[in-house]
């Protein structure tokens, strides 16, 4: 059996419902915005982040979920989807998980908007329920991943990201999200619990893992699905990269920087950067990063009772940074 069929199995009738009920959300009186939404349903991914909301909310009301976690984990799918429509369009990409994306298939403008209908929809479906506390976590999070682009776009000019930074800027861009599937699975079922703080550092700390392991891919081999030297290329500053720079002496920083600065697009040089960068000891660094956050997750996880909930949240946990894409 794959891993994510494993950690999806205590929740397999949740999963199915939500479904349903996700498509139902998303429904309009225009025919045009059904089609739309109808196709980017179909072209779902690995679904994590309402596993997310459904591990947790059963692992902490010992099996039980409500409306609420529907209507939570619907939420953030609505709006997580908003984000990435509209991230199709600035970034002018035409494909999304091997399908076209919206802005490919029909015009800016249309993509722009089908995000803004389905953020509003993720808004009203709260608002119409009073699910308050619900709707201020996914709030929370928009803003910080809106603000996690933007310091690192404003860094990349200058690409002097110290690890602190870095760590400010995946903490917003990924692990926020994250961290609000996870402290909305517990609100959702223990509002005003203890559970919705420390399930909220559990899913930041997976996050936090999350990202390092996908910058990790830049430097593996091409098998992966992400070419290598990407990140370079598009002059993102990771943590493999930033460790190395740190601990460089003056002339190497200065060929580094100079490197990804002007030129990111020779594949030679782009090559040469990423070899320094391995036997520099960039890698190993950030790996063990990888672990400490991984460990700090599941040390959270142990507080609580044994349960198939739990199993599956902490084979979710292994499999961030086992995963090969």
């Amino acid at each position: 059996m794959k891993v994510v069929e494993q950690i999806k199995k205590p929740i397999g009738y949740e999963m199915d419902l939500f479904e349903q009920k996700f498509l139902l959300s998303m429904s309009s009186k225009v025919a045009l915005l059904n089609r739309i939404t109808h196709y980017i349903v179909n072209r779902k991914g690995k679904q994590m982040r309402p596993m997310f909301v459904f591990l947790v909310a059963k692992m902490v009301a010992n099996g039980e979920v409500s409306e609420r976690t529907y209507r939570g984990a619907s939420v953030i799918e609505l709006i997580h989807t908003a984000t990435l429509v509209h991230d199709d369009v600035v970034d002018d990409s035409n494909r999304r998980r091997g399908f076209f994306s919206v802005n490919a298939l029909l015009k800016n403008k249309i993509a722009v908007l089908i995000g803004d209908f389905l953020l509003s929809k993720g808004l009203l479906l709260s608002i119409d329920n009073n699910d308050f506390d619900l709707l201020k976590i996914i709030s929370i999070a928009v803003r910080e991943m809106s603000e996690g682009e933007l310091l690192q776009i404003e860094k990349a000019r200058k690409l002097d990201i110290t690890e602190d930074i870095y760590y400010e800027i995946i903490r917003q861009k990924t692990a926020t999200l994250i961290a609000a599937c996870c402290s909305l699975g517990a609100a959702s079922v223990k509002p005003e619990s203890l559970h919705v703080e420390s399930m909220r550092k559990f899913g930041e700390l997976i996050g936090m893992a999350f990202q390092i392991k996908d910058d990790l891919f830049d430097y593996g081999d091409e098998q992966i699905g992400k070419p290598t030297g990407i990140d370079i290329k598009e002059q993102k500053m990771t943590l493999p990269l930033i460790h190395v720079l740190n601990q460089a002496s003056k002339k190497d920083k200065k060929w580094l920087i100079n490197s990804v600065k002007n030129h990111n697009k020779d594949t030679k040089r782009v090559k040469e950067v990423i070899a320094f960068v391995k036997d520099n000891g960039g890698l190993d660094y950030a790996v063990n990063k990888m672990k400490s956050f991984q460990e700090e997750a599941l040390q959270i996880l142990k507080t609580y009772p044994d349960s198939d909930y739990k199993n599956s949240l902490e084979l979710m946990v292994n499999y961030v940074i086992d995963r090969k894409k």
